[in-house]
């Protein structure tokens, strides 16, 4: 089966390379392609976060892997892909959710996006209480220490 996407937008930031840390602070202005009309952003101030999936352009494709250790780091374990949020996965698509700061006609501006300058936005939608999970989140012990500097 060929599923076939096309960017409903574009982000622009002052982030040109795909780092690891201090993304918490960066304010990205994304903006809808020609082929969305403004009026896909109609209300959407009536809400404070948005989640943002987007396709990582700049992953290689020949970089994929299904396993290793995040971010290489010997002192974590080896996980599958799907147990980390790497851009080097079989369909290089992100996830992020997103303060929304503003909105005016076709763009909207947010705060907190992972994503760098250039990234096609495949989707946007409402974050929203009832979809957060409904029981406490587990997680590994050491992806608190990857993530200490992430969102500074």
């Amino acid at each position: 089966m060929d599923i076939t996407l096309k960017p409903v937008a574009t982000i622009r930031n002052s982030r040109i390379e795909a780092t690891d840390d201090y993304w918490g602070e960066v304010i990205t202005e994304i903006t809808l392609e020609p082929h969305i009309p403004a009026e896909a952003f109609e209300n959407i101030e009536k809400y404070s976060h948005l989640e943002i999936i987007f396709y990582f352009n700049k992953a290689e494709s020949e970089q994929m892997v299904y396993s290793g250790r995040p971010r290489g780091n010997p002192d974590f374990p080896v996980m599958g892909i799907f147990c980390q949020r790497k851009k080097d996965r079989p369909n290089h698509l992100g996830l992020t959710t997103v303060e929304l700061i503003a909105h005016n006609s076709r763009t909207i501006i947010v705060k907190g996006l992972d994503a760098i300058d250039g990234t096609p936005v495949l989707d946007i939608k409402p974050a929203v209480k009832e979809f957060e999970p409904r029981k406490e989140v587990m997680q590994p012990k050491w992806v608190a220490d990857l993530m200490k500097d992430y969102w500074k």
